[in-house]
């Protein structure tokens, strides 16, 4: 938890973007796995931290701007609380350390909120993600749940967004020290990858790294030798010579704050030829993606510029042809890489990706484009100082997709389809760092670079 004037000062901002209405937070309750008493573990709502840093369940946050008035809500502990879960402090000096003295019992939510409703004031509200908050919101205004999904605040929602997406100094601090974590755990994954190991045996060993320095993984570990399948969380396999091992892997913290890396290794390192040549196009795409982002610039070109460099690369090795430029605006490159070159992180691994990705990513300069490949980027506007991202080219052959291309004739005059064929075992790899955007540049968020090049993952895994 950061100091009580940082949350007290989030709140103030908030309130002057907004200048009036009543504002809803809701945090997250526990959640079954397959019954009430055997719960998930617990993961507070992301803008909840953000402006109550209180990370326990049920509770809610009212800001009446128009009379000037802040109320927590929320139950004590009961003695069976105690028993089964332990002592804590109680809810009111809880408020007191993130700046709230207004504390009242959840079964008064309603009538605060009801008696807002009848005055007419108007009602700010995130869209809900969860179905127990979205009930929550239908019973406190009225509405049916399917219309909660319609009606949510987008003025609140805007105004989260621009304050979330700049991250300050502690919050760059929690973020480093996510990264510190992650790059643990991918060193890890790389001095296991050797023949024989499997797959799971390595997932486990670098999430309980995850687990010991902080809340667990940020998100799924992605870690697999069928790097083709972009979010392949099936650990099944054992590793084998001449395959490579794509892992994307990321830590969350003690703060909530998440980090995101990917790197690719070749079995025991030992990289063919393709395999080696196929790195270096990504890892070209990469470090040109971190030399070119900058405040001004929007990362929709610099996802083009990635492609551009992708497609030239796979040029060189015959396996695409033509002009760059028309094979940019044809969608080419999307065959060999069909997401997007990275996404907004903070408190969430794809950062307020609840609020809407579109919101988020982009705005009325910047729109998000509908061809294949270009779509999937998740942030395209312009960068700011104070943006963390992540930069993740890739390339991959994914059977399917280019027996589909070759079949309705895609691209065809820019893919060398008959050449893919002695691709289609490859896999694919991935290269991914985080970085913020700083005044002049950018700088990866935690300083320490994970091992990128061909010479370096060799030490990494043999050293």
């Amino acid at each position: 938890m950061f100091a009580k004037k940082t949350y007290v000062e989030r709140r103030e901002t908030l309130k002057k973007s907004l200048g009036k209405g009543l504002v809803i937070l809701l945090g997250n309750s526990d959640a079954a796995i397959n019954y009430a008493g055997n719960q998930y573990a617990f993961r507070q709502d992301s803008s909840f931290i953000y402006y109550l840093g209180l990370d326990a369940p049920d509770l809610a946050y009212v800001l009446d701007i128009d009379h000037n008035k802040e109320y927590l809500f929320g139950d004590e502990l009961t003695i069976d609380d105690i028993i089964w879960m332990g002592n804590l402090p109680s809810l009111k000096e809880r408020a007191e350390k993130v700046g709230i003295s207004d504390v009242k019992p959840l079964s008064e939510l309603a009538s605060v909120v009801g008696a807002a409703v009848k005055s007419g004031q108007a009602v700010h509200y995130l869209k809900p993600y969860r179905f127990k908050n979205q009930l929550l919101i239908s019973e406190l205004l009225g509405k049916n749940p399917g219309q909660v999904q319609k009606d949510f605040s987008l003025e609140l929602t805007k105004a989260i967004i621009k304050m979330r997406l700049i991250k300050s100094d502690e919050e760059l601090a929690q973020l480093a020290n996510a990264g510190q974590t992650g790059y643990a755990m991918h060193i890890v994954a790389m001095k296991m990858c050797h023949p024989g190991v499997s797959e799971r045996d390595i997932a486990g060993v670098i999430e309980g790294l995850a687990i010991s320095a902080g809340q667990g993984v940020s998100f799924p570990t992605i870690l697999s030798m069928n790097g083709q399948t972009l979010h392949n969380h099936d650990h099944s396999e054992t590793l084998k010579e001449g395959r490579l091992m794509l892992c994307d892997a990321g830590s969350e913290n003690l703060e909530h704050y998440a980090s995101d890396f990917t790197r690719t290794t070749a079995v025991g390192a030992k990289y063919n030829a393709r395999q080696e040549s196929v790195h270096n196009i990504v890892l070209r795409a990469v470090n040109e993606s971190i030399a070119m982002a900058k405040p001004g610039i929007a990362y929709k070109n610099v996802h083009r510029n990635a492609y551009r460099i992708i497609f030239e690369g796979l040029r060189e090795m015959g396996l695409t042809k033509g002009d760059t430029e028309a094979a940019l605006e044809a969608g080419a490159p999307a065959l060999f890489m069909p997401h997007g070159l990275g996404h907004a992180m903070g408190l969430d691994v794809h950062d307020m990706e609840n609020l809407g990705e579109t919101l988020v990513g982009y705005d009325d300069e910047t729109q998000r484009d509908t061809m294949f490949g270009y779509a999937s980027l998740r942030f395209g506007k312009r960068l700011e100082p104070g943006h963390v991202l992540t930069v993740e080219p890739g390339i991959y052959f994914v059977p399917q997709l280019i027996d589909k291309w070759k079949a309705e004739k895609i691209c065809a005059d820019f893919i060398n389809f008959d050449r893919l064929q002695d691709f289609y075992d490859f896999g694919g790899i991935r290269l991914e760092d985080d970085i913020v955007i700083t005044e002049s540049g950018c700088r990866l968020v935690y300083e320490k670079r994970l091992p990128i090049t061909i010479e370096e993952i060799w030490d990494a895994v043999n050293g």
